[in-house]
């Protein structure tokens, strides 16, 4: 058995066999923290606005030699830098000094506290992550403050990256080609290390608490990204497990990939277009080389987070002409904004509100906020003529929310008439279903907009009750719940009724036990995270249309969900035994879209 094993967070799959390298580790323990006399508080001070200053000219000496495989990457060394030219974090730092005369180490470490609680306080999980950036931020200042890193070591033969945090930045002065996976103590699912390791096809785990007591450089460990797990000496007999594992991935890994521009089409010829969700620029690389045929879901928030001002017009048109530009022809959909002033800390303010993820957020916050809005909406009107365009409203509830939310939008498009600046003038509109009381007034909404995206994850936690991040009730988050498959078929038949589209994304939109009943539903396309794409393609090239619409036959016939997973499971597992061996394991790697 292996001497330890610690477990993690699997945001890349795969299996890796090699000697632990770290990169770094925490800090925390070699910080100093201390008083200082009066007469010292103007020194702390000096070297506080030092750190900050010499961590930016590091940085951007950094993203000058990026190397090419991790060139989309710039943009979150990007946003990096601009925490790091941002006021605020080194005023709370120098308040610190001034207020309770203490040194500067100890003043930005209350600092990110401060800014770790504030963030600690939000509903939503993905939002909460996004105080990694925050951290790496500050860590490389303190480096500078403390005495700056050490110099890397060199790298002998491939190795697998082991570390504290792991930024773009600081693989940048590595060989990306000997590294063959990554582990980080600090990450959630939604880390950048996930896609940093996504790009260059490799293992990741995140989240691994106990790594740095448990691990030292050279020990011999496997990564499984599998079941997120490091096995740290493993013996023999593991050691021959694995290194089976690994080339059956592998193999399976090749035979997807090698088929995945083929169409998503079934035996008997019924088409699906498949798409992929994404919220950074650096992800496009990774839609077009799995196969996805658009971007079904861009996540428009990333721009308005970590930075203290609101992006602006020319900012975000930039960003949204680029990526239309760069994915034309195939489609691109834009969501329209999905946060709550929750989320704007400097800008509006968090609101009292008991439960924010059920209360101004999406639609409501942007019909309320309408000039932020506009500008949204005005960058997208410009970006609509570089590529195929559309646009989606979240979280909709009612017909008038749909209503102001297209009346909104043609107010910007007349501004532009008037300023004379093009844009598409035909761009598809589309909503959200994700709220049970969107799904009983489909057939209205259907009537005002040219598509339906069926967000299943916020879907199914409305429509059960539960939050499918508390362990405590997490049992009953179940995509096949008779009341979600009986939804989903409702909202698919209301906008093929009324002769629109209809998409679905989310964790079920990835899920092999659920495709064949999507099918069964013509379903007419689906979007899901880009990584999974392949393996969706290749099991719906199996399928057959009769046999989908039987099985959903026999699931709307099912009254509890135990009978329908059972049903389910028997009638896909005992077909593709081997495909989903490992494509199950992609699915822990979803996003959290919808």
């Amino acid at each position: 058995m292996a001497r330890t094993v610690v477990n993690g967070i699997s945001v890349s799959t795969g299996i890796a066999i090699g000697k632990a390298y770290f990169l770094n580790r925490s800090m925390s323990s070699r910080l100093p923290r201390q008083t200082v006399p009066s007469h010292m508080v103007e020194g702390e001070k000096q070297r506080i606005k030092k750190g900050f200053s010499e961590a930016v000219v590091e940085l951007e000496a950094v993203r000058a030699k990026v190397p090419e495989e991790l060139r989309e990457h710039q943009l979150i060394i990007d946003s990096h830098l601009m925490m790091l030219k941002d006021p605020k974090l080194q005023k709370s730092s120098l308040k610190y000094v001034d207020d309770h005369c203490i040194n500067a180490e100890w003043a930005l470490e209350k600092a990110v506290n401060d800014l770790e609680k504030a963030f600690g306080a939000l509903e939503d999980k993905y939002i909460r992550e996004r105080m990694q950036d925050v951290r790496q931020v500050a860590l490389r200042v303190q480096a500078k403050l403390i005495g700056g890193e050490e110099s890397l070591r060199p790298v002998q033969g491939r190795v697998i990256l082991m570390a504290h945090d792991l930024s773009p930045a600081d693989t940048i002065e590595l060989e990306v080609n000997k590294l063959m996976a990554f582990v980080t103590t600090l990450g959630g699912k939604t880390s950048h290390t996930g896609i940093l390791a996504r790009t260059l096809n490799i293992p990741a785990l995140v989240g691994a608490e106990t790594l740095e007591n448990s691990v030292v450089d050279g020990d011999l460990v496997i990564i499984d990204g599998l079941s997120g797990k490091v096995l740290v000496d493993p013996s023999d007999d593991e050691l021959e497990h694995y290194y089976t594992l690994q080339n059956q991935f592998e193999d399976y890994q090749r035979t997807t990939i090698r088929t995945c521009n083929l169409p998503a089409e079934t035996e008997d010829g019924y088409r699906v277009q498949v798409y992929a969700n994404i919220e950074l620029f650096e992800e496009v690389a990774a839609v077009i080389d799995n196969g996805g045929e658009g971007i079904g879901l861009f996540r428009t928030e990333y721009a308005y987070l970590n930075r203290m001002d609101l992006p602006t017009e020319e900012e975000l048109a930039e960003k949204y002409s680029e990526l239309a530009a760069i994915m034309a022809p195939r489609k691109v959909t834009l969501r329209t904004l999905d946060l709550g002033s929750d989320k704007f800390m400097t800008h509006f303010g968090p609101l009292d509100e008991a439960n924010p993820a059920m209360g101004l957020r999406a639609m409501r916050f942007c019909l309320k906020h309408q000039d932020l809005f506009k500008t949204q909406l005005r960058a997208i009107l410009r970006a609509s003529v570089h590529g195929n365009v559309s646009i989606m409203f979240p979280m909709i509830c009612g017909l008038k929310e749909v209503l102001q939310a297209k009346s909104a939008l043609a107010r910007a498009q007349q501004e532009l008439r008037d300023e004379g600046v093009p844009f598409d003038e035909q761009m598809p509109v589309g909503v959200m279903i994700e709220l049970p009381a969107a799904v009983m007034i489909a057939e209205i909404l259907a009537q005002e907009v040219d598509f339906f995206s069926i967000g299943t994850n916020d879907l199914i936690q409305y429509s059960l009750g539960i939050d499918r991040t508390n362990p405590h009730v997490s049992y009953l988050y179940q995509p096949l719940h008779p009341a979600v498959v009986r939804s989903i078929k409702y909202v698919v038949d209301a906008g093929h009724r009324a002769g629109i589209g209809v998409s679905l994304c989310g964790e079920v939109a990835s899920d092999p036990y659920c495709l064949p009943i999507l099918m069964g539903m013509q379903i007419d396309s689906l979007s899901l995270t880009p990584q999974a794409i392949p393996g969706i393609k290749r099991l719906l090239r199996q399928l057959k249309m009769p046999e989908c619409k039987q099985l959903l036959k026999e699931v709307l016939g099912c009254r509890t969900v135990s009978r329908i997973n059972r049903l389910v499971t028997d009638n896909i597992y005992k077909k593709y035994p081997e495909e989903l061996m490992f494509f199950a394991s992609l699915l822990d790697n979803e996003d959290i879209a919808g």
